[in-house]
């Protein structure tokens, strides 16, 4: 069997991609609203996850469902995806401890619902606002390591491939996209959101959660129906235009209500998936380039899956002692560059060791 491409250009956008969160989530502890935040569109980010994750599933196991059972996918993804979020709640625990245990009222939170959200975390659980497990007190479905809204939605996105999805024909699954599409534009359009942006899904209040299975279900599907179709072009410079469009259009600031809106709708549905298309075209050249694609592509999801909880540290010195941008800034790159290499040394250490372990013993 003719081997498959291995799309490293798609790896270390992956990995840009994940560093444009941090700088969203770092600047999240200045803004006020959804409208100065000063990386706006940083959200946009997972969107562009879930199409990457479409497009690299698709391509890599469509193929393989007459030899492959529903129970083995299941494993693989479990052991690629898992271990990361283990690590992540037990980072979350610790630093939610660092900071006293308290909501962000200062309410105290007692060991025992600390333990259950650990367990619930761990479990890939969502909780509702104001239940004992939402321990911060702010509404998030992960309140250890909130990033973990997008993994839940992505194993969720799993299960439906493996179960329908890779049976559809390419006409149904282009059918599918275009419905979910429209629903994702009319959740733009009618606001649902409440704020005029698609920076939902880490919540399982009001319309955050339909809003963010939208957000995943069309990009993932889409992604799966660009692997379908892709053909490669000529991609001159694909890595470096790549990450200009990203670079260039997440940080822009807030449009204007339906502006925003459709903007947002218009990066997932079209700029998103030329991106994807036109980096999976190109190709990489010299050893320096492979060497930092490949760290960017390995680093891409423990980072991601890792600082957060030390945002949460950064927020809290940030809004007790009111300190400004100005003065918090070198601290912020710390973080970021702290969780940079923390991701790193968490990647060799200790999420390939036990991917192996976990290969050999469930595969």
């Amino acid at each position: 069997m003719k081997a498959k491409t291995h799309f490293l250009l798609l790896d270390a956008l992956r990995g840009v991609a994940a560093l444009i969160v941090l700088v969203y989530h770092f600047f999240e502890g200045f803004a006020t609203s959804s409208q100065d935040q000063m990386c706006n569109h940083g959200y946009l980010a997972v969107d562009f996850f879930f199409i990457l994750s479409g497009f690299v599933i698709g391509y890599a196991y469509d193929d393989r469902w007459k030899t492959m059972s529903m129970g083995t996918f299941f494993k693989r993804r479990l052991i690629r995806l898992h271990p990361m979020v283990i690590a992540g709640v037990l980072i979350g625990a610790a630093t939610f401890v660092l900071q006293g245990s308290e909501h962000w009222d200062g309410t105290k939170v007692s060991t025992s619902m600390l333990m259950l959200a650990m367990l619930l975390n761990l479990f890939m659980l969502p909780v509702f606002p104001g239940m004992g497990p939402e321990v911060r007190g702010n509404g998030e479905m992960f309140p250890l390591n909130g990033p973990n809204w997008s993994l839940f939605f992505e194993y969720i996105g799993n299960i439906c491939y493996a179960i329908f999805i890779h049976r559809l024909s390419t006409k149904v699954l282009t059918g599918l996209v275009v419905i979910l599409g429209a629903m994702l534009g009319a959740y733009c359009l009618f606001n649902m959101s409440g704020d005029w942006h698609l920076g939902v899904g880490w919540s399982m209040d009001s319309w955050g959660f339909p809003g963010g299975l939208l957000r995943m279900l069309f990009s993932y599907t889409l992604g799966m129906l660009l692997s379908r179709k892709f053909r490669p072009c000529r991609a001159p410079g694909a890595f470096g235009i790549s990450t200009f469009i990203l670079v260039a259009l997440l940080p822009l600031p807030f449009l204007g209500e339906v502006y925003n809106a459709l903007f947002e709708f218009f990066c997932i549905a079209a700029v998103f998936p030329f991106v994807v298309w036109y980096a999976a075209s190109g190709s990489v050249s010299g050893k320096v380039s492979k060497k930092v694609c490949t760290f960017l592509g390995d680093i891409s999801y423990p980072v991601y899956v890792v600082h957060y909880p030390f945002m949460y540290l950064f927020y809290d010195w940030v809004w007790d002692n009111k300190v400004p941008l100005a003065q918090a800034w070198p601290y912020g790159v710390l973080v970021i560059v702290g969780s940079v290499l923390l991701a790193w040394v968490l990647l060799n250490v200790y999420d390939k060791p036990v991917r192996k372990w976990m290969g050999n013993r469930l595969t």
